[in-house]
């Protein structure tokens, strides 16, 4: 099949896509400055495994679990975006293709997207609660702190911090409810077109 030739007007603004590239490839960037995080943490766990406490080593793995999701957010933009508004990966029957990749479009990955960042929230949030037992304690870098006897939690931020963990849910909620709806109306309007008798 061979490909419709354009003119010139059209050919420019669909090229335009190629200027998200940069983009792109800085993530990858992002990506390799995130692994070497996670490196640096899991080195710190390993090597102050002795001297942590409970609670301490729960944290560190909290904070491991925390890159992995965002890596995972940055695989799915980076491979997902270039997918829909660059070019065509040509993966199609590579045994590494991701399965959700088959199917994507910018509806599915705006899910996923929501998805992901609820996921990192809760990270977040769990991460908070767990420190939450040291409300009460001199807040760091206070007058009245002292020693290792600070936190930085504060019952106005771990409220805070749930109430926008509770609009990150209702706002993948309304994400996907609008994409049920449209999704519906587009299976609606195919239906109707196929069903109109021919003359």
């Amino acid at each position: 099949m061979s490909t419709p030739s354009l003119n010139p007007l059209p050919r420019l603004i669909f090229a335009s896509r190629w200027l998200q590239l940069p983009l792109y490839l800085g993530l990858i960037v992002a990506q390799g400055v995130y692994v070497f995080l996670f490196l640096k943490e899991l080195w710190h766990l390993i090597h102050d495994a002795n001297n942590l406490t409970e609670q301490g080593i729960m944290l560190i793995v909290l904070g491991l679990i925390d890159v992995v999701m965002i890596s995972n957010l940055l695989v799915m933009v980076i491979v997902g975006g270039y997918e829909t508004f660059v070019s065509r990966l040509n993966l199609k029957d590579h045994p590494d293709q991701p399965e959700w990749l088959s199917h994507v479009n910018a509806s599915v990955l705006k899910v996923k997207l929501a998805m992901a960042i609820i996921g990192i929230s809760s990270i977040h949030l769990l991460k908070t609660f767990i420190a939450a037992g040291t409300l009460g304690v001199p807040l760091c870098g206070t007058e009245d702190a002292f020693g290792n006897l600070c936190t930085t939690v504060t019952a106005d931020g771990v409220m805070w911090q749930s109430i926008i963990h509770g609009l990150f849910i209702l706002s993948a909620i309304g994400i996907a409810y609008t994409d049920r709806l449209m999704s519906s109306a587009t299976a609606n309007a195919g239906h109707s077109t196929s069903g109109r008798p021919q003359h």
